[in-house]
């Protein structure tokens, strides 16, 4: 498995699509693009009115709601925490995401989304970056976990 360039079918699983529960910052979204998009609001309480959205729905929302100042500047983080957690709190994406070892993960798209994917191979694909980025941290939590089981015995 080499390259992983779209997140579709058997790999639905790492789209910020997929219908997966995430807490983030106290709140329980139904997937990461519901709480990826709240996190533009600034107001605590805003962010509540996107818990029971589907994805869609709530990039829909997001689309129209007044961005706290220091987006552009937060986003990225954010995005990188949520995505996280997404694995952190299921761990069987957290196996199917390490069973891709170590396949270069873009989120290919034909949306125009350049930051987030790309789009006939050209773009940030920050999402499969920060996608690699958080498999690499739990396949070294995992062999550390492995490692001071085995030093206990």
């Amino acid at each position: 498995m080499d390259n992983i360039d779209s997140f579709k079918n058997d790999m639905f699983y790492l789209s910020n699509f997929y219908e997966a529960d995430v807490e983030y910052d106290g709140i329980m979204y139904h997937s990461n693009e519901a709480a990826f998009q709240a996190q533009k609001c600034d107001d605590y309480e805003d962010r509540k009115r996107f818990v029971d959205l589907n994805p869609s729905q709530a990039k829909q929302l997001g689309r129209s709601v007044h961005l706290r100042k220091d987006w552009e500047q937060v986003k990225v983080g954010i995005m990188r925490e949520i995505v996280r957690s997404k694995f952190e709190q299921n761990p069987d994406l957290a196996d199917n995401l390490l069973a891709t070892r170590d396949a270069y993960l873009e989120e290919g798209n034909d949306w125009g989304d350049m930051l987030w994917g790309t789009m006939n191979g050209k773009g940030a694909n920050l999402l499969g970056q920060i996608l690699m980025e958080v498999r690499s941290e739990l396949a070294e939590e995992q062999k550390q976990l492995k490692s001071d089981r085995e030093y206990s015995e």
